[in-house]
């Protein structure tokens, strides 16, 4: 067989040959354009040309400081198809953070949004490597800043030519894009791309059995495109020539149901607060969303509530997926197969709710101190993965011997597998709760307090206890209407009563305003945690 390297500017290449006329809709803020594949190929051409003006070069790390539009997606090929590597760096690091992974993983050019570069100015004069900053705004203007070395991006662009010639003899193993990890305790961890990786990544989303993404598809890309590639859409869009719409900073979830419903999306992506967000929005501004053919959502478990509205109230496919920023980061997806299509509304509802099937290509292991657990639906262990588009170490950093041992990616998350080979998220390792020697899923607990119509969000974690060791604490958000009564929280605690073991309820029901969240919206119960330790002692 022919030895034809896997790259990025190959995807280029094919959609400007074959959709040059398909469009990616990209929201600034400023306005909304809508440029078709053609100007977009020319467009990451005249990039290229001008970043290596500026001194990119093969293995540059060149880093984005952006919300999702066309100018970030631009720079997705025009800095690996020259063979250079792209940094998306997530703008919801806190100062200290962001800094630490502009150093580490020493870029040397930055392309920054207009409203985000106040945060890169408050902390330039400790940037060791950067040499130039690229500002991404509509027009030429450049604002007032101290910053030195600073370009306009348009500027850039447009005063050159479209005659780069992305290199073919790049390595399809070397590095293209990298991502840092939102820590919750110390330093974000780096994570490196391939070429191959990403392309073999863009294939598997094409599969039918995965989301099917294709060229009749209107793909609305909500996941940031600095977390996790925005879950390989903005890539494998390009790929399959996908009309692509781009919902820029400060979108809402009023401003992504008019997307949806005046673009004709078919397709979008976006964690449980989104579409927590949206169906609220729904509840009082109805939209026509019947262009809507599937709703990904993942970074943490679904309420099964959220996929009952949309699946039943909607008619609108609503499936959990799994993955990480090690894993590029799709590894499974709650798919139906013909053994289970037919199922019923509740058997419907808990499929939709686990973790998925892993994606054909990867492998999938869940251990404990025994050995590898059954398929019995109850054994838990740590999740296990690899495969052709999963990391295989962290970049310059001692904590790659703790995750990657033996060729396997060891995630982290306690799960279990059902009989017919559905991963079922249990919680992260250091979430579980050991109460009187037994494991508590907070994971399982807090889906069974989100579908109670009272709770807007409700997070479960562990607090010490005296006799137990640990035991379950659950934080609740409620609904607009409902009251923080003690009835209340006697009503939520019977509610689980009637689903779990008595030693699984919670001992108490704590209401809150708004559950404290990570940078891309997962529940943060580290936080939690500080602010309820020594909850049984009275604090």
């Amino acid at each position: 067989m022919m030895q034809a390297p896997l790259l990025l500017s190959s995807f280029v290449k094919r959609a400007e040959q074959y959709f040059p006329e398909k469009l990616i809709i990209s929201r600034t803020g400023e306005q909304t354009h809508r440029i078709p594949y053609r100007d977009f190929a020319k467009r990451t051409r005249q990039l290229a040309n001008a970043l290596t003006k500026l001194g990119m070069r093969r293995g540059t790390k060149v880093g984005t400081f952006g919300w999702n539009h066309h100018r970030h997606l631009e720079a997705y090929f025009g800095v690996p198809g020259a063979g250079a590597v792209l940094h998306m760096i997530n703008i919801r690091l806190s100062p200290e953070h962001i800094l630490y992974v502009i150093n580490h993983a020493e870029d040397e050019i930055l392309l920054v949004d207009r409203d985000l570069l106040p945060l890169i100015e408050r902390i330039a004069p400790q940037l060791k490597t950067v040499k130039h900053i690229v500002v991404m705004k509509d027009g030429t203007d450049l604002p007032t800043t101290g910053l030195k070395n600073i370009h306009s991006y348009e500027a850039l662009v447009t005063a050159e030519l479209d005659d780069y010639v992305f290199p073919e003899d790049l390595d399809e193993n070397a590095p293209a894009g990298m991502c840092y990890t939102s820590a919750t305790t110390g330093n974000p961890k780096g994570v490196v791309y391939s070429h191959r990786g990403i392309v073999l990544h863009s294939l598997a989303l094409g599969m039918a059995d995965s989301m099917g993404l294709s060229e009749r598809d209107i793909a609305l890309s909500v996941v940031p495109m600095f977390h996790a590639n925005a879950w390989g859409l903005p890539f494998a869009g390009v790929l399959f020539g996908t009309t692509q719409v781009l919902p820029g900073p400060g979108f809402t979830p009023a401003l992504l149901l008019d997307l949806i419903e005046q673009e004709k999306v078919t397709l979008t992506a976006g964690v449980p607060t989104i579409w927590l967000g949206v169906l609220k929005e729904l509840e009082t501004n109805p939209r026509d969303l019947s262009s809507l053919r599937m709703i990904i959502c993942g970074g943490s478990a679904s309420p099964k509530g959220l996929i009952r509205a949309f699946e039943e109230k909607y008619n609108i496919p609503f499936l959990t997926g799994y993955g990480m920023t090690e894993t590029t980061p799709l590894v499974s997806l709650a798919v139906l197969t013909s053994a289970n299509e037919e199922a019923s509304g509740d058997e419907r509802i808990d499929l939709r709710s686990l973790a998925g099937l892993p994606m054909p290509g990867l492998e999938v292991r869940i251990v404990n101190e025994n050995g590898i657990v059954p398929w019995d639906g109850q054994t838990m262990g740590e999740l296990n993965v690899k495969g052709p588009w999963i990391a295989d170490e962290y970049y310059r950093d001692d904590r790659t011997a703790e995750a990657f041992r033996d060729g396997w990616l060891y995630t982290g998350d306690i799960a279990v597998m059902t009989p017919d080979g559905y991963i079922k998220l249990m919680d992260r390792t250091k979430d579980l709760i050991k109460s009187g020697g037994e494991w508590i899923s907070s994971v399982d607990l807090e889906n069974a307090l989100m579908t109670h119509e009272a709770v807007f969000e409700a997070a479960v974690v562990a607090v010490p206890h005296e006799k137990w060791q640990e035991r379950p604490l659950a934080c609740v958000v409620l609904k607009e209407g409902y009251e923080e009564t003690d009835e209340m929280k006697a009503e939520l605690l019977q509610y689980l009563e009637n689903q779990f073991a008595k030693w699984w309820v919670p001992d108490d029901v704590v209401f809150l305003k708004e559950v404290p969240k990570t940078s891309v919206g997962k529940f943060l119960k580290a936080a939690l945690r500080k602010e309820l330790d020594g909850y049984y002692q009275g604090v």
